[in-house]
């Protein structure tokens, strides 16, 4: 077999607190979160529910839209890579933490939807900004116009 290895996941949870940006020495922006998955289960035929919470680590662009546009309680839908750490404190104890690296983060709930932090806390970024080397498109009123 091929030397397979992939690294890739995809969770949806709610932010457990609000994010805060930081920048690193270099001025790197960088943000770290954490967001609650609840886990749906049965359990001698009863429906069980728990919470799972992951550490989430964005960086660049994408933790300045997480800082900008996401708060406590958002609905958020990140997809990533998970990293383990280890390292042993100056007890010589072991420490041991896994962490999801944020590649996209996504908002999940709708503009309506989300009533955390008033009317503007979700307004989405302006996309609809002119690309100023976009090719122009030639309208086409017929099939028989068509190349192919």
């Amino acid at each position: 077999m091929a030397n397979f290895n992939f690294n890739k996941v995809i969770l949806g949870g709610r932010l457990t607190a609000d994010p805060e940006l930081k920048q690193t020495q270099s001025g790197i922006a960088v943000v770290s979160f954490s967001i609650a998955v609840n886990r749906r289960y049965s359990k001698n035929a009863a429906q069980q529910s728990e919470t799972d919470f992951f550490n989430v680590t964005a960086w660049r662009q994408t933790a300045e839209f997480v800082s900008r546009y996401f708060k406590k309680g958002s609905s958020i839908c990140v997809v990533g890579t998970i990293q383990n750490s280890t390292w042993t404190d100056q007890q010589n104890v072991k420490h041991y933490r896994t962490d999801i690296v944020a590649d996209e983060v996504m908002f999940v709930d709708s503009r309506s939807e989300s009533s955390v932090g008033g009317d503007d806390a979700f307004a989405a970024p302006a996309f609809a900004t002119p690309v100023a080397n976009a090719p122009k498109f030639e309208e086409i009123k017929t099939d028989d116009d068509l190349p192919f």
